[in-house]
């Protein structure tokens, strides 16, 4: 009898101990682990494909989320906005300017993260080479936000107030006047207006 208590006593703290391990273990995994496996540590594949494509990669926030459109995104509600030829043309001029000069910068970012992931897999960094580097990195930095942001700058001279509100509500930054104010894609309009009290 003594040995089956003893027995279970030993299994018990057993399990006791190896459940502490693993829950120690877990509370030290970093959330960066997986990443290690990535060619540039410091950018994703989806980070990269947005560079290279010349895409917003999140910099033109700012001006986006304070209600300032974008012009690829005024382009693709261009019927709901219900924007002219001439504005059309004016903003697709922008969005063209602005995606070369973005995707030339967002392939400098590319190979200089690339030069600074290298310098660390080669043990060849120093603190002046990492300096300059990052100096480098911000300098590219800066001026693929500009690029976003200054563009977004000029779209509200080729709107109208009323344009610019219909694309904030369209983008879900402001439900000025609720449901009432768009039907959505795919909706009978008159049972939508219906349904949300609009009539």
């Amino acid at each position: 009898m003594r040995v089956i208590i003893y027995t279970a006593f030993a299994l018990l703290i057993g399990t006791s101990t190896s459940g502490h391990t693993s829950e120690k273990h877990h509370q030290h995994t970093s959330k960066y682990s997986g990443q290690e496996s990535r060619n540039i540590k410091s950018l994703s594949l989806d980070d990269i494909t947005a560079l290279r494509r010349g895409g917003g990669w999140g910099l033109a926030k700012a001006a986006e989320l304070n209600g300032v459109p974008g012009p690829i995104h005024l382009l693709e509600l261009k019927d709901e906005i219900l924007l002219t030829e001439s504005q059309v043309s004016e903003i697709e001029a922008l969005y063209q300017s602005m995606k070369s000069q973005a995707k030339k910068l967002g392939q400098q970012l590319i190979a200089l993260e690339q030069e600074l992931e290298l310098e660390f897999q080669n043990r060849t960094v120093t603190e002046q080479s990492l300096m300059s580097l990052l100096t480098e990195i911000s300098s590219v930095r800066r001026d693929l936000r500009y690029a976003h942001l200054a563009t977004h700058l000029r779209t509200p001279d080729i709107l109208s107030e009323t344009q610019i509100a219909k694309y904030n509500v369209l983008r879900g930054y402001s439900d000025l006047g609720g449901p009432c104010a768009s039907v959505p894609k795919g909706h009978n309009a008159k049972m939508w207006r219906k349904h949300n009290g609009c009539e």
